[in-house]
């Protein structure tokens, strides 16, 4: 009955200050928006940079650093210390025990973007995300050896089509004054978008890339030496050397035997790493930035309980009149002390179930956009137990500041019951 009568009193007390209670619980409201959505955009990044390459096994490459091979394999950082010979290719295609491979070659741009030659493996055994598989929004994978495929992000921040022609440019630098001229490309395709680093990559066939390089040293075209597609018709672009392989296993449990072998391989030296362990370092190193941007969100939470108390201190001397009728009624002072708190709580938590839905309808309308503009994948899913567990502490955090007004409150309804006493 005591807990009714309290909770029916606060109810009134908040609804008879509800202008300015009402700006106190939007700045909580977005506080708590700005903590949640911190830390809902922390979780999905995480698991769009951990799934940014999904199903390959191993990634095979010149002798290097794991994290290296990494960023200039997946995510188009850096350059390669070397390449790999044609023939070491060719013997890990003999290998029973690899599913697939798909051949890497890396070294040239266009427009900043990374040329990548491959094969039409890529389209069938790359996986990202929850191992889904790449998929064309229009075109078809390149076929011929001057056809290329566009990544989303290319083609939406360039403006192509299918049907236009572009040319490339030689070297892996954001600007480049060395162009291949004489061998333009022609679009067949563009990917639909992943939020992954195949959105900023320009796709070509192996042949491709050979043939382009044809009558080229040291970077530089040699005048009368270069082809044109026409003279490329029929000739043999083999390679003798590709930047890295993407491998698939048949039996997981090869995978370590396997790599093993790979990175003591007597013919040249080699690398071979597990993608998931390296995803796993480079998300450590940047943790720390991460973890430092939520603890900045939790003190702008704590900011606004420390506005929630200058208010309620601000409007206890307003309430001298009602505390002393709620002591003349027969209101005891823990009840009236426990207004202070219930309030508090009440704002907290109303708060929380504004900002959840605002954070889930903010999110619905704008994943589109930002999987279309800047590639980013964020999916709407429930909340997991660390996500749930800071919105808890939200009304806990409430809980324990109203203290400091509540017990303010309790001293002062002691002594106006003192008086009364003494009165009679």
């Amino acid at each position: 009955m005591k807990a009714r009568l309290a909770l029916t009193l606060a109810l009134a007390s908040l609804w008879h200050r509800k202008r300015v209670l009402a700006l106190v619980c939007l700045t909580l409201t977005l506080s708590v928006s700005l903590l949640l959505g911190i830390q809902y955009l922390r979780t999905e990044v995480k698991q769009s940079f951990t799934s940014t390459i999904n199903g390959t096994d191993l990634i095979i490459g010149a002798r290097s650093g794991q994290l290296n091979l990494l960023l200039y394999t997946v995510f188009h950082i850096g350059d390669a210390t070397n390449n790999i010979r044609w023939s070491t290719y060719q013997g890990l295609k003999q290998d029973n025990r690899l599913a697939w491979l798909i051949p890497i070659s890396l070294g040239d741009s266009y427009r900043g973007n990374r040329v990548v030659a491959t094969d039409e493996n890529f389209f069938k055994h790359f996986r990202y995300g929850r191992d889904l598989p790449l998929e064309l929004d229009e075109g078809q994978w390149f076929e011929g050896v001057f056809d290329v495929v566009l990544g989303a992000g290319v083609a939406r921040s360039l403006a192509h089509q299918v049907g236009e022609q572009i040319v490339l440019s030689h070297g892996g630098g954001r600007t480049s004054f060395s162009n291949h001229e004489d061998t333009p490309f022609t679009v067949t395709g563009i990917l639909a978008p992943t939020g992954t680093p195949v959105d900023q990559a320009v796709y070509i066939s192996l042949d491709g890339m050979e043939a382009m390089h044809v009558g080229w040293e040291s970077g530089v075209a040699i005048p009368g030496r270069t082809i044109t597609p026409e003279q490329a018709k029929g000739r043999d672009f083999t390679p003798d050397a590709i930047t890295a392989v993407f491998v698939g296993i048949d039996r997981q449990i090869l995978t370590f035997r396997i790599q093993r072998e790979i990175n003591q391989f007597a013919g040249e030296p080699l690398s071979a790493i597990l993608p998931g362990v390296a995803l796993s370092e480079l998300w450590r190193l940047m943790g720390q930035f991460e973890r430092a941007l939520l603890g900045i969100t939790g003190f702008v939470v704590v900011t606004s309980l420390i506005g929630l108390i200058a208010v309620l201190l601000t409007l206890q001397a307003q309430r001298a009149h009602e505390i002393a009728v709620l002591r003349a009624t027969g209101a005891s002072p823990a009840l009236i002390a426990s207004l202070y708190i219930l309030e508090c709580v009440a704002l907290a938590l109303a708060a929380c179930v504004m900002a959840l839905a605002l954070g889930m309808a903010g999110l619905a309308l704008s994943s589109p956009w930002l999987l279309a503009n800047y590639g980013l994948q964020i999916e709407l899913r429930p909340l997991t137990p660390e996500e749930w567990t800071l919105m808890a502490l939200v009304p806990v955090a409430a809980f324990t500041v109203a203290l400091i007004p509540a017990f303010n409150t309790w001293r002062q309804s002691r002594r106006l019951g003192f008086g009364e006493a003494a009165d009679q």
